[in-house]
């Protein structure tokens, strides 16, 4: 008997799994020739996190043979094992392993680690991958595929959609790279008026933590600080970033009339209070800053440290900047602009799929209201919405913050560049020098790992 007609009873076992509910991973064991145990994925049917196809299956041929030495063994598993299952075949010092599908997120047989390649071990047994790889892998991707769509139905009946907005499908986001945070949504704040908001709320604030409140701009989303998070979340903190009303994987009202400077501006107040974020450090930049920069004023104890990046106040007192003047001609001009194109443009270090990410969440015209909407609503005069409250927070920062602030600004930002940012630093009370990065543009995020290990080094020794 081939190694293919092993992983075909392999097969058999992940079917069973499938069918009961579990990931459908499936694995046997052969002695000469011949099956003496099959094993299947069991972990919630038996409440047992150890309960893995390939540990099921490697305990069935200890009892068989009486013996926990399984030397003159192979064992087949539809799914490249992880790093407890590879442990477990090297301490029953089986003499060969064949997986069929790898697993690029736990895999420890090649694709994350090769614990079978670790030469300081006493015991190396022969591995083999990719054997009916595909038929292997297809089971898994059907199971996940259905996990998701319940997902979504479920997402579905809880935040209804109103009649009058728009929700980008779920499938639109499953192919974005470097995203793989769970979702969290909310509908019942009063603003939303029973729109859905999406945000992410990863890691623990623990004690004395930090929790990291990500506001981004137009037309960005959350997806805009995926550089970020790993290394705030591997500081031990807790990381907030939603999606503004009309952005990312949150609801997109039809009508551009639905936005204004205020009820976003109340919609991120109602967030903080809901979520009840302590210790903030405020993370803002473009539309996350005009709009953010007046949050601390409303419950200053909340918030313990400002990150500001390439952004500025909307006082209505004083002229737009040049470079946003022309943005907002050229938005008026061009509504249906490429939002790929536009981030590839100032981002050549970006991968054309995640430049796409930026675009997902606007699959056609009637999800773009917010695009539309945005520049015009910069304040640009003393009565506009939102200059009132703007000019109140100039005076909140001058005056009465008493957090940490940090300033980081892309120097090839032609809207909201270095000249912008020095007016501003110089209204934050407390705001040293800007940390500049010479070949960051506007959404200086994109460079974002450096700027996290910066943020966290400043901000964490007061913890």
């Amino acid at each position: 008997m081939n190694d293919e007609v092993f992983m075909r009873q392999a097969l058999a076992e992940a079917r069973k799994a499938a069918a009961a509910g579990e990931v459908p991973v499936g694995a046997v064991v052969v002695r000469h020739g011949e099956v003496i145990a099959t094993g299947r994925n069991a972990p919630v049917d038996g409440h047992d996190p150890t309960a893995h196809a390939e540990i099921v299956a490697l305990r069935a041929a200890a009892q068989a043979l009486g013996n926990y030495r399984l030397d003159d063994c192979e064992l087949f598993v539809t799914l490249e094992p992880c790093a407890m299952c590879s442990g477990a075949m090297l301490h029953a010092r089986l003499r060969r392993v064949v997986f069929g599908a790898a697993d690029p997120k736990t895999g420890a047989a090649g694709s994350v680690i090769n614990l079978f390649d670790e030469p300081r071990l006493n015991h190396q047994t022969t591995l083999q991958g990719g054997v009916l790889a595909q038929e292997c892998g297809e089971p898994l991707q059907a199971f996940f595929r259905q996990r998701r769509a319940d997902k979504r139905e479920e997402s579905r009946l809880a935040h209804p959609l109103r009649d009058d907005a728009l929700r980008t499908p779920d499938a639109a986001f499953d192919d974005v790279p470097g995203y793989p945070w769970s979702p969290h949504y909310v509908s019942d704040l009063p603003a939303l008026d029973g729109l859905r908001l999406h945000y992410l709320d990863e890691g623990e604030e623990g004690k004395d933590g930090l929790t990291w409140l990500c506001l981004h701009g137009n037309p960005a989303w959350s997806y805009l600080y995926r550089k970020m998070i790993p290394v705030l979340l591997q500081a031990g903190h807790r990381v907030v970033a939603p999606d503004l009303v009309g952005f990312g994987k949150s609801d997109k009202p039809k009508k551009d009339s639905f936005h204004s400077f205020s009820v976003h501006r109340q919609i991120l107040l109602e967030l903080v209070e809901r979520l009840d974020l302590q210790n903030i450090v405020l993370v803002v930049q473009d539309w996350g800053g005009l709009l953010g920069l007046t949050l601390p004023m409303a419950v200053p104890r909340r918030y313990r440290g400002l990150l500001v990046m390439n952004t500025t106040l909307g006082t209505g007192d004083a002229p737009l900047p040049a470079g946003f003047v022309a943005w907002r001609e050229m938005c008026a001009k061009n509504p249906e602009f490429d939002v790929a194109r536009l981030f590839a443009r100032g981002n050549p270090q970006m991968s054309a799929a995640e430049c796409a990410a930026y675009s997902a969440p606007f699959p056609d015209k009637g999800h773009r209201a917010a695009l539309r909407a945005f520049p015009p609503m910069v304040p640009d005069a003393p009565d506009a919405d939102g200059a009132a409250v703007s000019r109140e927070a100039r005076s909140f920062w001058q005056n009465d913050w008493t957090g940490q602030a940090l300033m980081v600004v892309g120097a090839q930002d032609p809207v909201l560049g270095p000249p912008v940012m020095r007016e501003l630093q110089a209204l934050i009370r407390g705001c040293g020098e800007p940390v500049v990065f010479e070949q960051a543009g506007h959404f200086v995020q994109e460079h974002g790992e450096p700027i996290a290990r910066q943020a966290v080094r400043f901000f964490s020794p007061a913890v």
